[in-house]
């Protein structure tokens, strides 16, 4: 199989050490106008070599698997795709969306389920297209889904983004926007080096960091927690960004 340029179809690849479970995703994957599966690999160090060479959208991943395992695979991605974790084990749920994981499919898993874990990843994607044109919009601002209405917020205005529940609150000093997101699809709005990731739950904007200690980053006098997996990348961010790299000098 050929990778697919066509803007309204993911190329996706799969990777499972069974090769009944690689059928499985195949046969389901032919049935998704948004996908095109373009090449299936029992072993990790193929799928690497065939990532570096061609490059795709999104990976279903299993995560039980001889020597390296899916989730140490995908941490050894310096620039991972959209993954969708295919695996018989519940356990590793959590770590996986900490991973910004688009979802994580139990097997056996039907059709349906999977129609929408690769729905979530269109989606997502989608999101990623429009935010380098959101980028250069002279205004600087993006329109986010709140119930029926799309409301603008500028992003000069934006302090921070928060998961709560099933939505994402972005909160800036004009008030308070509630959306059904993930924060995986925020920080696609969000992009680096403008907004930073420093929680599980939280994108901050560079900008209005004042201070960062052992336990927050500032914006102002509001503290906002920094996860441990992201204190060493925030504290990059920091010396990298001209904005804030004073803060920790």
């Amino acid at each position: 199989m050929t990778s697919t340029k066509n803007p309204s179809v993911l190329s996706a690849i799969a990777i499972d050490d069974e090769p009944i479970a690689l059928e499985v995703i195949k046969n389901l994957a032919s049935e998704v106008a948004c996908i095109q599966l373009v090449a299936c690999f029992t072993r990790t160090k193929e799928a690497l070599v065939y990532l570096q060479q061609e490059g795709a959208d999104l990976i279903f991943l299993d995560i039980k698997m001889p020597g390296l395992s899916g989730i140490d695979f995908l941490k050894s991605l310096s620039k991972p795709p959209m993954v969708i974790f295919t695996t018989a084990y519940s356990e590793h749920a959590v770590q996986s969306f900490e991973l910004d994981a688009i979802d994580y499919l139990l097997k056996p898993f039907s059709f349906p389920r999977f129609l929408k874990a690769c729905n979530k990843a269109f989606e997502h994607h989608q999101l990623r297209q429009q935010q380098p044109a959101a980028m250069l919009n002279p205004s600087n601002v993006i329109f986010i889904k709140s119930g029926y209405e799309l409301i603008k917020v500028a992003l000069e205005d934006l302090l921070y983004a928060e998961s709560v529940g099933n939505y994402v609150q972005f909160v800036s000093t004009a008030g308070l926007v509630r959306s059904r997101l993930t924060m995986v699809e925020a920080e696609a709005l969000l992009s680096a080096p403008a907004f930073v990731r420093v929680h599980r739950s939280f994108l901050v904007s560079s900008a209005r960091i004042s201070k960062l200690d052992k336990r927050n980053v500032w914006l102002g006098d509001q503290p906002v927690p920094v996860g441990s997996m992201y204190r060493s990348m925030l504290e990059q961010s920091i010396l990298t960004n001209p904005i804030t790299s004073h803060l920790l000098k």
